[in-house]
């Protein structure tokens, strides 16, 4: 309305021209039309905003998932001393771990799990990720492969979870425990603990979310040297699909790495609608003042 009522008062302001040079008044008038109009454009520009903002609108923002908790497990089994991902595949899994580490943020805590013959864990849900770095940084090797106790060792590790009781049932739970997610990486095959698939019943009991990454070829491979066969591809895949997460395959370093990261993103970090009415405020400020400063501007035509 405050737009129709500005064209209606600008087609009134008619005044007849009694000088012969009209020509120059034109050209003259031409040059400045747009300062003419651009001071009523931003104000109605910045009335716009301003009622926009009164609705107090919102959008979609990321934040840190302060609430989830994200544990580690990666495999330190002999096989990861291959060097067909250069420089081996245990030290690209090292610097994919420190990428995730790097791309969460600081508030998120996140924990450490490594398994071989054995599963252990290095660190509960934490957020002094330097430490975490540390820890990477001095992992080794030892020998066979327990994916399902690296699993449960992680879920065990998550706030609110528990491990089974000896008969295999699970105690009894008061709260609703916080997400908890894992990410579990393995190139091997289980032939050690518990089979892999009842750790991921017991972690999908427990609301467990598990992201796996397969690491290697898929088959045995005469680029670089390797130690001990294929990937068991299929049970990464079932446990992923058991708990809801998903399944990711790295061939080489760089792969794992941009892995992790996307990880990083999809899981520490939220999409929650957050109110912007700050920002609309601001910017119907900077409009409105724009407009004064165009209107304070405008000088008149010297002959």
């Amino acid at each position: 309305m405050l737009a129709v009522l500005y064209i209606r008062a600008l087609r009134r302001a008619r005044y007849p021209v009694t000088y012969s040079t009209a020509g120059i008044l034109r050209l003259a008038a031409a040059r400045t039309a747009w300062r003419r109009h651009a001071a009523a454009t931003l104000f109605l520009l910045g009335l716009g905003v301003i009622v926009v903002t009164l609705a107090r609108p919102t959008v979609p923002l990321p934040v840190p998932s302060d609430r989830a908790a994200i544990i580690l497990s990666m495999d330190v089994s002999g096989s990861m001393r291959s060097q067909d991902i250069a420089p081996s595949r245990l030290q690209a899994a090292k610097d994919a771990a420190k990428a995730f580490l790097a791309a969460t943020p600081d508030r998120v805590r996140v924990g450490l799990v490594v398994f071989a013959g054995y599963s252990s864990l290095l660190s509960p849900p934490t957020t002094d990720h330097q430490r975490l770095g540390t820890l990477i940084d001095d992992l080794g090797t030892a020998r066979c492969t327990a994916i399902g106790e690296g699993l449960l060792e992680a879920v065990a590790a998550l706030p609110g979870r528990v491990r089974p009781n000896l008969d295999g049932t699970m105690p009894l739970a008061f709260t609703a425990p916080p997400p908890g997610v894992v990410i579990l990486l393995s190139d091997g095959r289980s032939n050690s603990g518990i089979d892999p698939l009842e750790a991921a019943r017991i972690a999908k009991a427990q609301g467990v979310t598990v992201y796996t990454i397969g690491l290697g070829a898929r088959t045995v491979s005469d680029l670089g040297w390797s130690i001990g066969g294929p990937m068991d591809e299929e049970t990464l895949q079932t446990i992923a699909s058991m708990t809801g997460g998903a399944y990711h395959h790295a061939s080489t370093a760089g792969a794992l790495h941009g892995i992790y990261r996307s990880l990083a993103r999809a899981i520490a970090w939220d999409r929650r609608s957050t109110e912007v009415s700050a920002i609309g405020a601001g910017a119907a400020a900077l409009l409105i003042v724009a407009a004064g400063v165009l209107s304070l501007a405008a000088v008149p035509l010297r002959p």
